[in-house]
């Protein structure tokens, strides 16, 4: 499968600030690729860069196997987290009038159906509900049937229905055969949309790989989390790690590990046993969650 980006040597600085430190990664055609990172971890630099609208520093960007450029950019589709409509226009209106900028445009009836805009698509743009809003900034960024997609947050603020929506919307953009580019800080979202993610935090790619084989890579069992005050004057003989409202064991035989805590006279009191996540995965590479 061909790479539709590859990055190489990526920096960016500000002065005497280093956002992006020598990131190299590729994607491959046709998959969900999630960029993920708190906040300052170079998450949103680097995607600017990737999208064209901030020039690296130093390093270098393929898009398609080939160098990046103006022309190479109209086969792009970019979903901005926030974006400014011109006023006083119906969807349809909206619609049309990003359709006039481009030679071929996708079918707007194409994009109807698929975006799900049907039932309000002759409604004022500024009227529409969260959901609804960021299904028409979807339908815009694919208005020019882009072969690569960014979605920067498009979920962000919406409600939990309205988010698994947008999920579906996913989906059928990728059965297309599309290439996305996801960037989100909901980690059960990239968990289930993503083959492929990287894991920025101050300004290096930390983590690479499939969610599920990087689950796997650096967590073996299930994590037991232990309120702190269940410890108090007491000393833990077995490995673990201290979390600001809990302490946190790794095991992979959790009847003998639950049976040594109750020896040790640990309260089980507000105990939960779980498989690892991504936010779990983050915590233990940076020390500090995705959001935060």
């Amino acid at each position: 499968m061909a790479d539709v980006i590859a990055v190489q040597a990526l920096v960016k600085q500000y002065g005497p600030l280093t956002a992006v430190d020598g990131i190299s990664f590729s994607i491959a055609e046709g998959c969900c690729f999630g960029l993920l990172g708190p906040n300052g971890a170079g998450k949103t630099t680097t995607i600017e860069m990737l999208e064209g609208i901030v020039k690296p520093t130093s390093g270098h960007i393929s898009l398609f196997g080939q160098t990046a450029s103006k022309a190479l950019y109209r086969r792009v589709g970019i979903q901005f987290q926030h974006t400014a409509l011109p006023d006083y226009l119906t969807v349809a209106e909206t619609l049309r009038l990003f359709a006039s900028f481009y030679d071929q445009p996708t079918a707007i009836a194409e994009l109807v159906a698929l975006c799900s805009l049907g039932e309000f698509i002759h409604q004022d743009a500024r009227k529409l509900s969260g959901g609804q809003r960021q299904r028409m900034l979807l339908a815009l960024a694919l208005i020019n049937d882009p072969d690569l997609v960014f979605l920067d947050e498009p979920t962000t603020g919406l409600d939990p229905q309205a988010r698994r929506n947008f999920w579906a919307l996913i989906g059928s953009i990728k059965a297309q055969g599309k290439t996305i580019v996801l960037t989100t800080h909901y980690m059960d979202e990239a968990q289930i949309l993503c083959d492929d993610i990287a894991i920025l935090d101050q300004g290096k790619v930390v983590a690479r790989g499939a969610p599920a084989d990087l689950l796997v890579e650096h967590f073996r069992g299930v994590l037991v989390q232990i309120p702190t005050a269940n410890l108090a004057g007491k000393t833990l003989d077995m490995p673990f790690v201290a979390r600001p409202d809990w302490i946190e064991i790794l095991t992979e035989q959790i009847d003998t590990t639950l049976q040594q805590l109750m020896a040790q006279g640990v309260s089980l009191v507000g105990m939960q046993v779980k498989s690892a996540n991504l936010d779990d995965l983050f915590l233990k590479l940076t020390g500090h969650a995705l959001r935060g």
